[in-house]
């Protein structure tokens, strides 16, 4: 079996390395590291004897030095402003998105567990499931439009609602409740990946610092490792305290409708961060809009389905748009597969390494091994900081896409459980530069007053492959040919992209 707590070790020790390397400390502290510097060096400057006849001509330049000198000093705190109202943004930006994403990643690990502790057959679980993803297919294709033109702040209020709503369905025993909460989820996951990141762009924007938005993507990537870690923790914790029970104690487990405890624990704690969420962004966060949006354009856009329309059109005839929509389609179908595959993958190896039978199953560390991937996704959001810095994202993309490919495949040739879990763990690094990358490359590509609209619209063929990945019922093995075959083929649409957008050939 596979040394997991030693990968951990080895994990979390490379995720410090560079998480140092891209912070502010490195600047502070580089100097300890001689290796990798590089001083300039200093010359012995002579002392200039200055001749009578040009003093004057001296004069004058001593008062331009002045004058440059009162213009850096003006420039200076031009900075200074521009980085307070960044780090206001961010703090304000960090605390809604981040109370978010813990509400989104303590039901994650819950949600089959609880719908498996209700008694239901897997063909059943499985169609709550397709259902989700479904609602998010079709929903989520004019619910960004409508964010555009009726306010993002709005919307992300209206998200905390829904997705609060689809928590308390899951207090009940019945198949129909329990499907409005997975329409509802799919409607809140389709908002939760669109508004926020529109919201962020446009605020950049109004604040003048979008030369910061490929940083504020990889502090929100690391940031969000970080919350899934804790989600993790928390809502194993809240999970094992008590046990699932009907309310009224009177009936059996059978009989009952309304329960509470153990497994709802997670998404009752889901619950009260979404309305803190909905009450921090009511308070802390500025309305925006698409260009077009707003109480001023109201006449202009009357029709819901009109931001849908629009973004349709803009995308399919726009070929940077459409590549850019194609190439984070695959790549995200991708990783929602991997996430289905990779415990049926490594229960196999360990089947087979241990010498168990078809009926049997492995005890495998499940909770260290995902706070493996997120410690990796957070190393990935961190070294993505530090090669920004040298590469453009289109390019850096190209990279991405071609490791992860190769990951991919050295998990479907692999026999051994450790070179398979080394493997998963650089597609994590990798997806962990994904988001910071994609976030950047499509806040430049996609144009502003349509933004919410076709994120969502790029959602449409990302939900479709996980929906038909689940009802295919792929092997392991399957699932991970799927997913290379998607890598690659990503790899090269991006590659495309890149040469249109920086006219270079790789």
């Amino acid at each position: 079996m596979a040394e997991y707590t030693i990968l951990f070790g080895v994990a979390l020790l490379l995720d410090i390395i560079v998480t140092f390397r891209a912070s502010r400390l490195w600047t502070k502290y580089r100097h300890y590291f001689p290796f990798c510097c590089s001083y300039p060096v200093t010359h012995n400057v002579p002392i200039e004897v200055v001749p009578e006849g040009e003093e004057n001509e001296k004069d004058d330049e001593k008062q331009s030095l002045v004058m440059e000198e009162g213009e850096a000093k003006t420039d200076k705190n031009n900075d200074k402003q521009d980085n307070a109202r960044y780090q206001s943004l961010m703090r304000n930006y960090l605390i809604v998105y981040l109370l978010a994403t813990f509400s989104d990643w303590l039901q994650g690990a819950y949600v089959y567990a609880l719908y498996d502790a209700y008694d239901y057959p897997q063909h059943l679980i499985a169609v709550l499931f397709v259902a989700g993803f479904g609602s998010s297919m079709v929903f989520g294709s004019f619910v960004g439009g409508m964010a555009d033109w009726g306010g993002r702040r709005r919307f992300v209020v209206i998200f905390s609602m829904i997705y609060a709503a689809s928590c308390l369905t899951k207090h009940f025993r019945n198949f129909h409740v329990l499907m409005l909460g997975r329409l509802l989820g799919g409607i809140a996951t389709s908002l939760l990946f669109s508004v926020f990141e529109a919201w962020l762009i446009r605020a950049h924007a109004n604040a003048k610092v979008m030369d910061k938005l490929s940083s504020s993507f990889s502090t929100a990537g690391f940031g969000n490792s970080v919350i899934a870690i804790l989600a993790g923790l928390v809502s194993n914790k809240a999970a094992s305290h008590g046990k699932l029970r009907p309310w009224d104690a009177s009936l059996d487990t059978k009989e009952g409708m309304f329960f509470v405890d153990g497994y709802l624990n997670p998404f009752d704690i889901a619950l009260l961060a979404l309305i803190c969420c909905g009450i921090c962004a009511t308070f802390l966060w500025e309305e925006n809009y698409g260009e077009s949006g707003g109480k001023e354009n109201a006449e202009n856009s009357p029709k819901w389905y009109d931001g849908l329309k629009r973004a349709y059109k803009t995308t399919i005839r726009n070929r940077d748009i459409l590549l850019c929509g194609l190439v984070s389609s695959l790549f995200e179908g991708s990783m929602y597969i991997f996430v289905f595959m990779w415990t049926p993958a490594m229960q196999n190896l360990a089947k087979k390494e241990e010498g168990l039978g078809e009926d049997e199953s492995a005890e495998l560390p499940y909770g260290l091994i995902f706070s493996t991937f997120m410690v990796c996704c957070m190393t990935g959001s961190s070294l993505f900081s530090i090669v920004a810095e040298r590469m453009k994202g289109e390019a850096l993309a190209v990279v991405v896409f071609a490791v992860s490919s190769v990951a991919m495949s050295l998990v479907i040739v692999s026999s051994n459980s450790n070179v398979t879990f080394i493997a998963m763990n650089i597609f994590e690094i990798c997806v962990g530069m994904y988001f910071p990358v994609m976030g950047t490359m499509k806040g430049v590509i996609v144009p502003e007053d349509q933004r919410a609209a076709i994120y969502n619209l790029y959602r449409i063929p990302l939900n479709f492959i996980v929906v038909s990945s689940l009802l295919a019922h792929l092997t392991a093995t399957q699932g991970f040919v799927a997913v290379t075959i998607m890598l690659v083929t990503a790899t090269f649409l991006q590659l495309a992209l890149a040469r249109r957008r920086l006219n270079k050939v790789f």
